[in-house]
């Protein structure tokens, strides 16, 4: 389908031990259906401008165009190298077709198929042969991003306003057209000296509105990015009321245990008519089970708290990756304990034996007990609750997971003995490197963190 691409799309390609940035944009002349067509030439003659090689890429089983010929003096009376790609040559049988592109006036054609992954490695080294031996990729751009933030919310919240401003360029596409950008784009930029990488993503669609390949795919990019990202920015146009998308797309984030903050864009034009502590009821009252995420109010256009968010949204990433000692988070089940004992139905009485931090990012807390079942839902958000006001990772989801204790034949093999909250850090150490060899025993435990 032409005119899917809109931005500018940037790859980092390693060949041969060099690296290099290839830019894709939108394809020159189309028309577009949004009437974007300007902005799309905007961002086409920016990747030009960036570029030391052009890749000029045709279509062999259209046949040479008159817009061929048009792009073809364009890219001649540019001072750069240019590369004719001839593309869908998918056999032997297209290649002397492809030999009518020569009357373009540019080197003979690469002959290549993208869908058959054909003639690649030709492709890249022809690319190298045309670059300067002394440019190589700036080493800022080979280095792993030191935090990766989504940028996603439903059409027209301004996420693509949000990353031009953050990166002081206008490297997206801005327009009042509803699914103007359709990909997920990531885009660089530093803090005090950091990497980090922005990825705006399409808006959201409710399910019976996607209504053709695009909008599928926008939404499928999307939901990988989430999955994808460290923290993830989700954002509220002040003006619109919260809809079934927005629930939708909260519930994806939580349901992926992903640091978050709700951000309430486009702020200046509500100030004067609303507190910003209205709005945030109003999203406490929407995302019951998200209390902890904190909210940010910004106005993406002229930057207003924007670097403020950001520092925030570090605090997130380092809060995700922090974790709790057995011996502290022992002591605080002890205080919830305390503070309110699980509910006793029937004969059945809840006991908790310990619990551990097991992972972090997220941060994933088991307690073993005698029985998960006997701990219903409300109680264990209670503990949920009572850790989270005491940990420092309190803005952030926690995994808490319920798990049976490893069998008493198992431990009593191992010479282990059921240990109880009052242990000090080296008791539960030693219990802990006990309970490994009962495991390695105990062929009937295969509960034991499923999960893991």
């Amino acid at each position: 389908m032409a005119g899917v691409t809109r931005d500018r799309m940037t790859y980092m390609v390693n060949h041969n031990e060099r690296y290099f940035e290839m830019i894709d944009t939108g394809g020159i002349g189309i028309n577009d259906v949004d009437q974007l067509d300007e902005e799309i030439e905007s961002q086409i003659q920016q990747g030009i401008q960036l570029a030391h090689i052009l890749m000029f890429v045709v279509d062999v089983k259209d046949g040479l165009t008159n817009l061929d010929e048009t792009i073809a003096r364009r890219l001649r009376a540019l001072n750069k190298p240019v590369l004719l790609v001839a593309n869908k040559c998918d056999g032997e049988n297209w290649e002397n077709a492809a030999q009518e592109f020569q009357r373009l006036g540019l080197a003979a054609p690469i002959v290549v198929s993208a869908k058959n992954n054909r003639n690649k490695e030709e492709l890249l080294d022809a690319l190298l042969q045309l670059m300067p031996q002394d440019l190589e990729a700036d080493a800022d751009d080979l280095s792993e991003p030191e935090m990766k933030i989504a940028v996603v919310g439903r059409r027209n919240v301004g996420k693509s306003t949000f990353i031009n401003t953050l990166v002081q360029s206008p490297r997206m596409i801005v327009s009042e057209v509803p699914g103007t950008t359709r990909d997920s784009i990531d885009v660089r930029f530093e803090i005090d000296g950091k990497t980090m990488v922005a990825i705006d993503t399409p808006g959201l669609k409710r399910g019976k509105s996607i209504k053709n390949d695009i909008d599928f795919y926008s939404d499928h990019r999307a939901h990988r990015t989430i999955r994808y990202a460290d923290v993830v920015l989700m954002f509220f146009d002040c003006s619109q009321r919260i809809a079934r998308i927005d629930q939708q797309l909260c519930g994806y984030i939580e349901q992926n245990h992903k640091p978050c903050i709700f951000v309430v864009n486009k702020w200046d034009k509500m100030a004067p008519h609303m507190p910003t502590e209205a709005w945030s009821e109003y999203l406490r009252e929407n995302f019951a089970s998200m209390n902890y995420v904190p909210i940010a109010f910004v106005t993406g256009q002229d930057g207003r708290n924007v670097r403020k968010l950001l520092n925030h949204a570090q605090m997130l990433f380092k809060q995700s990756r922090e974790r709790v000692t057995t011996g502290d988070l022992n002591r605080i089940i002890q205080r919830a304990l305390a503070a309110q004992s699980p509910p006793v139905t029937g004969t059945k009485r809840p006991k908790i034996y310990y619990a551990t931090q097991v992972s972090s990012q997220p941060p994933t807390i088991v307690i073993k007990c005698n029985d998960p079942n006997y701990f219903p839902n409300t109680y264990r958000r209670y503990l949920m609750n009572f850790i989270r006001d005491e940990v420092r990772f309190g803005e952030i989801p926690i995994r808490l997971l319920m798990d049976r204790r490893v069998s008493l034949s198992a431990e009593e093999r191992a010479g282990a003995e059921p240990p109880d909250l009052g242990m000090t850090e080296k008791e539960l150490q030693r219990f802990e490197s006990k309970k490994a060899k009962a495991k390695a025993k105990a062929k009937d435990d295969d509960e034991f963190l499923e999960d893991f």
